[in-house]
C-alpha cells in the first residue's frame, strides 16, 4: 500500500513527535493498582510491511532490539531487512495463513527471549486468543488485556458496554442473529435500509447494506460467508443503516493505572466498500460541542472497560448532528500518523512505555496538555484494476508525481519536501 501524508503545520514540515519524557513515580494516578515497571529489551512485530517497519523505528529510537517474522513468500521483504533479527513462520502455508499461525509466532518468541509482541494492525491484532497466548507464554502483548480485546472484538458485547456507559448507539440487535427470519423481523420493526455486520471482526468485511426486502436473503448469505472466511465466525448482527453519515473516530490512550485520555478525532467519512480512503485530523468544521461529546463518550467507554494502551472509538454522526457508537478498534490504526501530526504524540512510543508499566502522567500525557496543532490528511492509494470493477490487482509502481493544491508539481523525483512525504511499504 502506498500512503500519502500531507500536513499543514504552520511551516513545520517534518513530523515533530514529542518524545516520552519521564517524570517522578509520584506522577502515577492514585489508583490502587499494583503495577511493576518492567523495561522491554526486545520486541517482535507479528506483522509485515509498513506497520512492522513503523514499530521497528520506534523501538530503535527507544533502544529496544527488534525481531521480524516472515512467511516463505516474504523472504525478501523490507520489514525483514529492517529488524535486528528475523525468523521464518508458517512453513508450507500461504502468506496470510503464516501470519495467523499463533503456535509458530509464540514458539519464536519463547526461543529467542522476546519480551513483548506488537501485533500491528490486521492479522492477529484484534484476536483475544492471540493476546492470551502471549500472556500464557510469559510474553507481553503490546495492546489491551486479552479480556478487553475479547469484549471489544465482540461487537454485540461492545454495544452493550457502550449502553452501560451512557453512550448512544444505533438501533440494532442485542445479540448475533441466528437466522434470516430474525433479520426480517428487525426490518419490519425499523424499516429499510438495514445493514448486516460481522459480529467478530471489522475492516468492511461481512458488511452488507440492504435497501429492500428482495435483497435480504442474498445479502444475508454473502455477509455470513464473508464473515466466516475473514474471521472464522459467520455470526452477524443487524443495525438500522444511517444514510450518508459522517464517520468520526476518536483516538484514545489508557494505562495500567486507570488513566485514559483522548487525542481528538479523525474524519474517515470518505470510504469505498466500507474501506477508508481519506483520513483527516482534526475533523473539518466539526461543531465544538459535538467534539466534546464525542471525546467524552470515547473516554467514558474506555474507562468502563478498563482500557489499556492505544485504541480507537468509532462513531457515526447523522445529518442532525446526533452521534452513535459503532465499534472499538482495540489496536493501532493505519491512520494513527495523522493524529501524531496534530498532537506531537508518538503513539507507538506511548504503547511500548505503557506496556512497560509507565503511567500516562509519567509520559507527560495529561488531557489538559494535549492540543490540536494544524491539520493532517492521509490518502490511501490501492492497486486496483478499473477495468474489472476496481478489483485488487498487482503491478510495479513506476512513476509517482506529487502535486500541490493547485495541481502543480510540488517535488522533483526523489526529492522530499517539507510539507509532504510518501511512504511505500
Amino acid at each position: 500500500m502506498l500512503q500519502y501524508l500531507g500536513a499543514l503545520r504552520g511551516g513545520l514540515g517534518v513530523l515533530a513527535v514529542r518524545r516520552a519524557c519521564l517524570f517522578p513515580r509520584s506522577c502515577h494516578s492514585s489508583s490502587n493498582r499494583n503495577v511493576e515497571y518492567k523495561p522491554i529489551k526486545k520486541v517482535m512485530v507479528a506483522n509485515r510491511g509498513e506497520i512492522a517497519i513503523r514499530v521497528f523505528r520506534a523501538c530503535t529510537e527507544l533502544g529496544i532490539r527488534t525481531v521480524a517474522v516472515y512467511s516463505e513468500q516474504d523472504t525478501g521483504q523490507m520489514h525483514r531487512q529492517k529488524a535486528d533479527e528475523s525468523y521464518l513462520i508458517g512453513k508450507g502455508l500461504a502468506p496470510v495463513a503464516a501470519y495467523l499461525h499463533i503456535p509458530d509466532i509464540i514458539k519464536v518468541a519463547k526461543e529467542n527471549n522476546i519480551d513483548a509482541i506488537h501485533p500491528g494492525y490486521g492479522f492477529l491484532s484484534e484476536r483475544s486468543d492471540f493476546a492470551q497466548a502471549c500472556v500464557d507464554a510469559g510474553v507481553r502483548f503490546i495492546g489491551p488485556s486479552p479480556e478487553v480485546v475479547r469484549k471489544m472484538g465482540d461487537k454485540v458485547e461492545a454495544r452493550a458496554l457502550a449502553i452501560q456507559a451512557g453512550v448512544p448507539v444505533v438501533p440494532g440487535t442485542n445479540a448475533p442473529i441466528a437466522s434470516m427470519k430474525e433479520a426480517e423481523e428487525f426490518a419490519k420493526t425499523y424499516g429499510f435500509p438495514i445493514i448486516f455486520k460481522a459480529a467478530y471482526g471489522g475492516g468492511g468485511r461481512g458488511m452488507r447494506v440492504v435497501r429492500e426486502y428482495e435483497e435480504l436473503e442474498e445479502n444475508y448469505s454473502r455477509a455470513h460467508s464473508e464473515a466466516l472466511a475473514a474471521f472464522g465466525n459467520g455470526a452477524l448482527f443487524v443495525e438500522k443503516f444511517i444514510e450518508k453519515p459522517r464517520h468520526i473516530e476518536v483516538q484514545i490512550l489508557g494505562d495500567k493505572y486507570g488513566n485514559v485520555i483522548h487525542l481528538y478525532e479523525r474524519d474517515c467519512s470518505i470510504q469505498r466498500r466500507h474501506q477508508k480512503v481519506v483520513e483527516i485530523a482534526p475533523a473539518a468544521q466539526l461543531d465544538p460541542q459535538l467534539r466534546d461529546r464525542l471525546t467524552a463518550d470515547a473516554v467514558s467507554l474506555a474507562r468502563q472497560v478498563g482500557y489499556e494502551n492505544a485504541g480507537t472509538v468509532e462513531f457515526l454522526v447523522d445529518k442532525q448532528g446526533k452521534h452513535y457508537f459503532i465499534e472499538v478498534n482495540s489496536r493501532l490504526q493505519v491512520e494513527h500518523t495523522v493524529t501524531e501530526e496534530i498532537t506531537d504524540v508518538d503513539l507507538v512510543h506511548a504503547q511500548i512505555r505503557v506496556c512497560e508499566g509507565r503511567s500516562l502522567p509519567e509520559l507527560g500525557l495529561k488531557q489538559d496538555k494535549i492540543r490540536i496543532n494544524g491539520c493532517a490528511i492521509q490518502c490511501r492509494v490501492t492497486t486496483e484494476d478499473p477495468g474489472r470493477g476496481f478489483q485488487p490487482d498487482t503491478g510495479r509502481l513506476e512513476v509517482l508525481t506529487e502535486t500541490d493544491f493547485r495541481g502543480e508539481p510540488s517535488c522533483q523525483p526523489g526529492e522530499l519536501r517539507g510539507r509532504c512525504h510518501t511512504v511505500l511499504g
